[in-house]
């Protein structure tokens, strides 16, 4: 009789484990034991490891990957308000995208919104376009619509307006623009120029949920996310976002156990020219890395100082910091250096980086911060000469797929050469620089871990528009590990997780589709079959649905959009669904292993068209991916 101490808790076996460790890179087998990898290897030798009390579970010959690891997701704020988000994330045209607002209106209760807050573009449209302020009027006259377009503008309906009590008499905030008519009333129009804080004041404006349905919100954005492959994040924080207060709800689902994502959180200052005070008290009241496995403190930022805060807007020229910025950063930077906390940084420009290490640098003659694992976020724009500056000082940098929802942005600003290396992952690869890959969701771009991968590996945004050169673009390993092993050297957990490899935390997903071998137009629609986290089934669909453990109740209140719609591409939705299904069946049907070129492997639509595509006897049946005649 085997040692119920020792004998595994549950076996994987017949699957293709792409394990990201070097000495051990491919295994048919995984046995996990009280949270962690105890074997990973070949069949026979892990499932004699078997008791009585071991579920094991036959994987069919599919692809098992490490999960996967945001290093920029603002997960907190995101769980506090999910169920209140129509997510137009992922949906394809902007006729579709209205008939899902349409559906929301009608069945959302006064005083109660309805919010589309970012993870979109309008590229992303077959339509190139944005809803005009006539068409969300004329389709929600008396319910208040709330729409964010990434960080550049938000549209609101009359009934928003008159919620949020804009009026001609409203004064213009400042680094913002309240579109107005000939007689100085706002028509719906708010616009960052270039700072956000127009459009996080409106949005903060509206409805909150009660604290109960907050847990139940933060659950289901935990399980779309385990649904899209991620297991771990690390959350940069973000405006309207205090701590502790905000902080509450994950701290409850962690004190009960129902954490699915392992979460390390940075504390993001919240009162301009209040930060040294923030970060002096914050010093003394929390303790870097407090907190468990699934809920652990990492240092500060994103937001360090206000006075260093470049945002993204790429439609508005490149702002100036003001002259401010090193003293008030260098106060911060040095309180965080003494107490040896980690940083994380937002920069977007290499100006604005360039002035940063100034101040480093200057710390560092007193206190070194090598050690230290601070970063830089996002660097779109980042030198040569600052990333070996970087190197020098022991730091690292957090890319994210920004660029895939405001490439074409950028492009038509700056030219299509500055956008080539925006930014230079491969060089930051070949500089030794640590560097990771996350999303910086929900608001700037989708949560979706899939498109980022498609971004790094095909060097696409996600209308289309390809931006770098293969120089630029990474093959689909190291894209892989960006998301796994390489984001734990930004939450100092390296060696803990991130791979599937003995003594490492047992987290792992089952793609819906193999990664390696399936087509780059496919990449981005990944989604995960099975995902287990510290060894527990969190979710499950498909061949794995009976042993899903993880599934929230429904969505409260009862008019969530989560209930109708789901998250990501509208997938709860019977016609999203219906349509994805189409789709992956006649794409794997056809057995093409290409791109049309015009509508990818968009087979559904062509077979649907009124050309006679799906006799494959026939003339046009016999050309194969077909959707150019349509």
């Amino acid at each position: 009789m085997k040692d119920s101490t020792t004998t595994p808790d549950l076996i994987l076996h017949r699957g293709l484990l792409a394990t990201l460790d070097r000495a051990n890179p491919a295994a048919t087998a995984v046995a996990i034991k009280d949270g962690k990898f105890v074997s990973v290897g070949r069949e026979a030798d892990v499932l004699s490891l078997a008791g009585s009390a071991t579920r094991v579970v036959d994987l069919r010959g599919r692809r098992v990957l490490p999960g996967l690891i945001d290093n920029h997701l603002h997960i907190i704020r995101g769980g506090l308000n999910f169920n209140m988000e129509l997510r137009w994330d992922g949906v394809r045209t902007l006729a579709d995208a209205m008939a899902m607002l349409k559906r929301q209106v009608a069945i959302t209760p006064p005083p109660q919104w309805v919010r589309v807050v970012g993870g979109f573009t309008e590229h992303q449209f077959a339509e190139k376009r944005l809803p005009a302020l006539d068409e969300i009027n004329a389709l929600a006259p008396d319910t208040p619509v709330f729409l964010l377009h990434l960080y550049d503008r938000a549209l609101l309906n009359g009934a928003a307006l008159r919620a949020v009590g804009y009026t001609k008499d409203t004064p213009e905030p400042p680094g913002g623009e309240i579109v107005r008519d000939a007689q100085g009333n706002p028509r719906g129009l708010l616009l960052a120029k270039p700072n956000a804080g127009i459009l996080y004041a409106a949005l903060a404006k509206g409805p909150k949920l009660p604290f109960e349905y907050q847990l139940n919100s933060t659950r289901h954005f935990m399980r779309e996310l385990n649904r899209l492959g991620v297991t771990g994040a690390i959350d940069a924080g973000g405006g309207f976002q205090n701590y502790p207060e905000d902080y509450a709800v994950v701290q409850k689902l962690n004190d009960n156990g129902q954490l699915t994502i392992r979460l390390a959180y940075n504390l993001f200052t919240q009162k301009p020219k209040g930060e040294r005070a923030d970060f002096l008290n914050w010093t003394k009241t929390s303790r870097y890395k407090q907190g468990d496995d699934y809920f652990r403190h990492n240092g500060a930022g994103e937001m360090l100082v206000f006075s260093a805060a470049d945002f993204e807007d790429f439609r508005q020229p490149r702002p100036d910091m003001p002259s401010e910025m090193e003293g008030e950063l260098g106060d911060v930077v040095r309180i965080l250096a003494e107490n040896r906390w980690p940083w994380r940084l937002h920069a977007t420009y290499d100006e604005t980086i360039s002035r940063a290490l100034d101040v480093f640098e200057r710390v560092n003659q007193d206190i070194p911060i090598e050690g230290l694992n601070w970063f830089f976020d996002h660097a779109e724009t980042i030198s040569d000469r600052s990333i070996e500056r970087i190197a020098a000082l022991g730091g690292g940098i957090a890319v994210q797929h920004r660029m895939a929802y405001q490439g074409e942005y950028f492009v038509e600003r700056y030219g299509r050469g500055a956008a080539e290396a925006t930014p230079p992952v491969t060089k930051i690869l070949a500089g030794g620089v640590p560097i990771s890959a996350g999303t910086d969701a929900t608001r700037v771009a989708s949560y979706n871990p899939s498109v980022s991968l498609a971004w790094l590996v095909t060097g696409r945004t996600v209308g289309g528009l390809k931006m770098y050169p293969e120089r630029n673009c990474l093959d689909r390993e190291t894209a892989l590990r960006m998301w796994t092993e390489k984001v734990t050297w930004f939450s100092n957990e390296e060696g803990r997780k991130g791979r599937i490899e003995i003594g490492q935390f047992a987290d792992l997903i089952v793609p819906d589709r193999d990664y390696f071998s399936c087509p780059d137009d496919e990449i981005a629609d990944i989604t995960a079959d099975l995902t287990i986290v510290g060894g527990k089934v969190v979710y499950g669909a498909g061949d794995f649905a009976r042993i899903d453990e993880g599934a929230p109740p429904p969505a409260m209140p009862e008019w969530s959009p989560v209930r109708h719609f789901g998250g990501y591409a509208g997938w709860a939705s019977p016609t999203a669904a219906k349509t994805a299904t189409m789709m992956r069946g006649a794409a794997s049907d056809c057995g093409c292993n290409h791109a049309c070129g015009i509508h990818t492997h968009d087979h559904a639509r062509a077979w649907s068209g009124k050309v006679p595509v799906s006799d494959f006897t026939s003339f046009w049946g016999a050309l194969g991916c077909t959707c150019w005649a349509v």
